[in-house]
């Protein structure tokens, strides 16, 4: 059974950077889809099971932003 969980990552403007965001989290295991939302900052995640929040700050660190 898939879980959604919702993050805040802040510092994102452009295309660019939700296709960083994605690309990063994406590479976590478990992970099935990333839907960035640039106007709130919202990143959807929906994955297999719950993730590890700090892996998943770590994924945002390395694209370049923070989840706050």
């Amino acid at each position: 059974m898939s879980q959604q969980t919702v993050y805040t990552v802040t510092g994102m403007s452009c295309g660019h950077c939700a296709a960083s965001v994605t690309e990063e989290i994406t590479a976590l295991g478990g992970v099935s889809s990333v839907e960035v939302d640039l106007s709130t900052g919202a990143v959807t995640v929906t994955s297999a099971g719950e993730l590890d929040r700090g892996a998943v700050a770590d994924a945002v660190t390395e694209a370049g932003y923070r989840l706050t």
